[in-house]
């Protein structure tokens, strides 16, 4: 009867042990669903895919670069009295209809629309042989500036105006000057007034004579 009644106390513990796991499996089971339902924490958190529908916040659109007003800058060298007869002779197209003009279109004036620099070359060597500023007015443009000392070339630098001229020696090739004179011109009072000046010499263009080697001997 003892080796029953022991019995007994073993099989408590025994059922008591079991019903103590299940409890600390459920108790566990709780706490990680817990978990998964917390964010942050525990284990990873799932859930329903999310589905993106646009609710994020928009792109800003990228405003569009307006397009200066063009101008038929050949026309309005030839039909500009400030232009010497020398450089309307001379501005001719040389292949079709296309001629040696470089425009440029910018803010050197402090008018709402751009200001306009026109460069006239000649059509072998692209030499320049007139440098010109127009600034708008009403419905047209009016010359603010002229250089005709050629070899010029004009061109913009953040808001100033950049004038280059050519500076040749005495038996100088038009493709080889011996430097430059650059001026920059800056708009004040209704004008263009020199800012700043400045002389570039430049150096041989074959280089530096070699040494000759010593005689043997």
């Amino acid at each position: 009867m003892r080796g029953l009644t022991g019995a007994g106390p073993v099989r408590a513990r025994s059922t008591a042990r079991t019903a103590s796991t299940a409890t600390a499996v459920l108790a566990a089971a709780v706490l990680f669903a817990g978990g998964c339902g917390a964010s942050g924490t525990g284990a990873r958190d799932e859930g329903p895919a999310r589905v993106d529908g646009g609710a994020g916040p928009a792109s800003p659109a990228t405003a569009p670069t307006p397009t200066p007003d063009r101008v038929d800058a050949v026309r309005l060298i030839k039909g500009d009295p400030a232009v010497s007869a020398e450089v309307k002779r001379e501005l001719k197209p040389c292949v079709a209809d296309e001629y040696p003009v470089d425009v440029s279109y910018g803010k050197l004036t402090g008018e709402a629309r751009d200001d306009v620099v026109v460069n006239v070359l000649t059509c072998g060597d692209a030499v320049g042989i007139g440098a010109y500023v127009y600034r708008p007015q009403g419905d047209g443009y009016v010359n603010v500036f002229s250089a005709e000392e050629p070899p010029v070339y004009a061109e913009m630098d953040r808001g100033d105006l950049v004038v280059t001229k050519q500076v040749y020696d005495r038996g100088d090739p038009v493709s080889s000057p011996s430097g430059e004179v650059v001026i920059t011109y800056r708009w004040i009072s209704g004008r263009f007034a020199e800012k700043y000046r400045t002389h570039n010499e430049y150096g041989p263009v074959a280089g530096a004579v070699p040494t000759p080697a010593p005689e043997e001997g």
